[in-house]
């Protein structure tokens, strides 16, 4: 055998270990370029202003007295976490809160499936942000086997009139979806892994979820087809950059439901009043925090 038959031989030996190599889950995942992203000040520029509508979207929530529900779905590392947080930052807390079910109790589950979710629905001059929500039957208990198969399709079937009465007794209902690719759901999966202040975010059951892309898929689609209805449609994010995603999914909820600017004038504080009659205790009387920074 000639040296070049042999280098060609070697060559394709290399190219076949390695192909099994992956087969088998034994080689390392490759460097995966990332997207070209968002400038922080461009991004920080728009969602201050973008806040600003926030802010006054959610005082005009309370003088209406609308119920709000926004529910954000997508796979694991889709962003849906810091969207929520995103909103929430400049908003208060009593009009804006967050709803992140865990697994369900044996209680709950000999329950409607839907009756956890119906006691968190926002009363009037709420607004709701549930980080994913009744749509868990359709995703992971469908794709990990947490459900039978009679439970899933009366999922389907049940979930458009259970939305359409939400709708017809008043609530808002707005539904995303956050479409993140497999290449930057991997990125942010390592990065997850390296940073000890976002590990707690992979769990054993998203690391199951990792090899399943197509079965998530194809319940997605599946669900996508019964839910995706006219009084509650889906709306896609564009999630492989997390800022854009951000600004674009807040700039289309504002658009959603029509607001005025109820912002309070500046309020114009009296002078103080005299301390001269108050003697402050003693340091020693009192326990303070170390000053270490």
């Amino acid at each position: 055998m000639s040296k070049k038959e042999k280098a060609e031989k070697a060559k394709k030996q290399k190219k076949l270990s390695a192909e099994v190599a992956a087969q088998n889950g034994k080689d390392q995942p490759a460097a995966i370029e990332a997207p070209k992203k968002l400038k922080t000040k461009v991004y920080e520029e728009e969602l201050a202003k973008l806040q600003i509508e926030l802010v006054k979207l959610q005082e005009w929530i309370k003088f209406k007295g609308l119920k709000v529900v926004v529910i954000f779905e997508g796979r694991d590392a889709a962003g849906k976490g810091g969207v929520i947080k995103t909103i929430t930052q400049s908003l208060n807390p009593r009009v804006c809160r967050i709803e992140a079910l865990g697994t369900p109790t044996e209680r709950e589950k000999t329950q409607w499936y839907f009756q956890r979710y119906v006691a968190r629905l926002p009363a009037a001059g709420e607004m709701v942000l549930f980080d994913r929500s009744w749509y868990n039957r359709a995703g992971v208990e469908r794709v990990m086997g947490f459900c039978s198969d009679d439970e899933y399709s009366e999922f389907l079937r049940s979930c458009p009139e259970f939305e359409r009465m939400l709708v017809r007794s008043g609530i808002i209902l707005i539904k995303y979806w956050f479409s993140v690719s497999d290449e930057e759901q991997e990125r942010r999966f390592q990065a997850r892994i390296h940073d000890p202040t976002k590990r707690w975010k992979l769990s054993p059951m998203d690391v199951q979820s990792r090899s399943k892309w197509v079965e998530y898929s194809r319940a997605k689609d599946e669900m996508f087809k019964y839910t995706d209805i006219k009084q509650a449609p889906w709306y896609v994010v564009n999630a492989d950059d997390k800022k854009r995603a951000r600004l674009n999914c807040i700039r289309h909820l504002l658009s959603l439901i029509p607001y005025e600017d109820l912002t309070p004038e500046p309020i114009e504080l009296p002078p103080l009043p005299d301390k001269s009659g108050y003697v402050r205790p003693p340091i020693t009387d009192q326990t303070f925090v170390p000053e270490v920074y």
